[in-house]
């Protein structure tokens, strides 16, 4: 039996991937206009800019499904639009991955950069509810993360922006660039739930789901259901040649032996940083030097594909 999304709103980024968005955005129109079935009725809002994802998913009053159609950040503004609405009138959250990274869409099993195959996938899927993270009020569906690695995702970023690039191939340019010219640790106070640690960290990931950059698996035991968040930090100081190894490793899930990272969960963690270091919530940009963390417990029906490919 098909799934039904009832009243259905379509959140579109019509730039993502090159523009690929909007060719997206038009599938998707056509196709719920021939499966008139799958829903009660939809409308199709296309983006304008940074933030605007979240302003119409706060306003989905009504609906019954959201499908946010783009990368990694309008879904995390979709969903922050959606966090805001109460959780008896909340929308569930259906995604159409089109993006660079992709990292929410490969823990939940969607399809990537195919509005067709994952809009199958999402007719034929299950509701379920996930977990998110949240930090200093923004949610996040997938990762948290300070120091070098954050500051690899920002500058992949810019990258992109500036030249189209994308994908796994453009995180690994960054991440050697980032490592061979702005390589610094940060010395932090942290939290995890009653246990207290102090240390220097050039990397400290805080994970819904396991992958980030676009498929590295930097916390590969992460489940976005269980109610806790996965955190990979590092402990010393590295030497330069160390750290570009373990970044090699962890492209393939080879780096959770390293003598110089820890892994542990945690439902709540509070971390002090000396310092301002660069910090990312799903690739948006966060401030500060005090963060205050929490996993918010299956807080959002997300539809769930019972077939992957």
């Amino acid at each position: 039996m098909a799934f039904h999304l009832g009243h259905t709103l379509v959140i579109a980024n019509p730039v993502a991937q090159s523009g690929a968005g909007a060719e997206g955005a038009d599938f998707v129109r056509g196709a719920l206009e021939r499966y008139d079935s799958a829903t009660d009725g939809f409308t199709v809002r296309l983006t304008t800019g940074p933030g605007n994802a979240t302003q119409l998913a706060r306003a989905a009053n009504g609906y019954d499904s959201v499908l946010a159609l783009g990368g990694d950040g309008v879904i995390h503004e979709v969903v922050n639009g959606l966090m805001k609405i109460d959780v008896g009138r909340r929308p569930r959250l259906g995604i159409i991955p089109l993006g660079s990274g992709n990292d929410y869409a490969r823990t939940l099993g969607m399809a990537a950069d195919s509005p067709a195959q994952s809009l199958g996938q999402i007719f034929g899927g299950v509701a379920r509810r996930v977990d998110l993270g949240l930090v200093n009020g923004t949610y996040f569906d997938e990762t948290l993360s300070f120091g070098v690695d954050a500051a690899i995702a920002l500058d992949t970023m810019e990258r992109r922006q500036r030249g189209g690039a994308h994908g796994t191939r453009l995180f690994m340019a960054s991440g050697f660039d980032v490592i061979r010219h702005e390589l610094r640790s940060w010395p932090f106070v942290a939290r995890f739930d009653d246990e207290e640690v102090r240390g220097r960290s050039l990397v400290f990931a805080v994970q819904v789901g396991p992958t980030y950059g676009g498929g590295f698996p930097i916390c590969p035991n992460a489940d976005p259901r269980d109610g806790r968040l996965d955190v990979c930090h590092s402990a010393g100081d590295p030497s330069r040649a160390t750290a570009l190894l373990t970044f090699v490793k962890a492209r393939f899930g080879a780096h959770t032996h390293s003598r110089y990272l820890r892994f542990r969960t945690a439902r709540k963690l509070v971390v002090d940083f000396e310092g301002e270091p660069p910090c990312q919530a799903d690739g948006e940009r966060v401030a500060g030097s005090h963060f205050e963390v929490e996993c918010e417990h299956r807080a959002l029906e997300v539809i769930w594909p019972t077939w992957r490919l």
